[in-house]
């Protein structure tokens, strides 16, 4: 069948691993100090090995591919955690940022401020629900949020709400590209900057990526920034 997958450069992977961390199906492995595609049904076409990539060396391409069989997938990766002896990723086959797991906090540690006011100043927030054009994306700075981040970053309203319009999504709820929605927002309306905020699990990459390609097809040239949050509510990068 003829569908879309990744291609991995050779001669632009520098031999990271980042790729292969990434990528949710452990269809990449680094061979010979080089990442290579271990098996084209391994691989879901959804690309969260991309923005990974520091050196641009994996694109989509579309051509003749095995279909991507997640039970052969399930094996794969149940077999190289018991090599591991590491846990595999949920039975269901969520994304490794599913897997539970409990965070402490000390018992003194200090409290936000009580009644903090909301930032929030336009209504719809989901990507899915929101319009393309409205008159609050007029000279706005734009965020686009994994819904995660708000939860997991305490000080979200004031850190990255605050004069701020807000986009929100999670790509593997949603099961969507958000890519063309975006596109038509950041093209029909004069928006000043975009900051994207995602958690540190792979599944966000879809968030990242959209964004990117949204940027990319609007044909506009917009300041943008991506910030990544831990699963324990730091800021990693930004």
């Amino acid at each position: 069948m003829i569908r879309k997958i990744i291609h991995i450069d050779e001669e632009k992977c520098n031999g990271c691993g980042a790729c292969a961390s990434a990528c949710q199906e452990g269809a990449i492995a680094m061979v010979d100090g080089k990442a290579r595609l271990m098996r084209d049904d391994y691989c879901d076409g959804l690309g969260n090995c991309l923005p990974a990539c520091p050196t641009g060396a994996i694109t989509f391409v579309e051509r003749e591919a095995a279909a991507y069989d997640e039970a052969a997938v399930e094996k794969h990766l149940k077999e190289r955690a018991e090599k591991a002896s590491v846990p595999s990723r949920p039975a269901h086959g969520g994304c490794p940022g599913m897997m539970a797991r409990a965070i402490h906090r000390a018992e003194n540690a200090p409290a936000a401020a009580a009644d903090m006011p909301s930032q929030l100043s336009q209504w719809p927030v989901q990507i899915r629900l929101a319009p393309v054009n409205a008159s609050y994306f007029d000279g706005a700075k734009l965020l686009i949020a994994a819904d995660c981040t708000a939860y997991a970053y305490a000080n979200f309203h004031q850190k990255f709400i605050r004069n701020h319009i807000v986009l929100v999504g999670c790509p593997k709820l949603d099961d969507v590209d958000y890519s063309d929605k975006l596109t038509e927002i950041l093209r029909q309306n004069d928006i000043r900057s975009v900051t994207v905020v995602r958690m540190e699990v792979p599944c966000c990459g879809g968030l990242e990526r959209a964004a990117k390609a949204a940027l990319q097809q609007s044909g506009k040239f917009i300041p943008w920034n991506v910030v990544t949050i831990s699963t324990d509510g730091r800021i990693l990068e930004e």
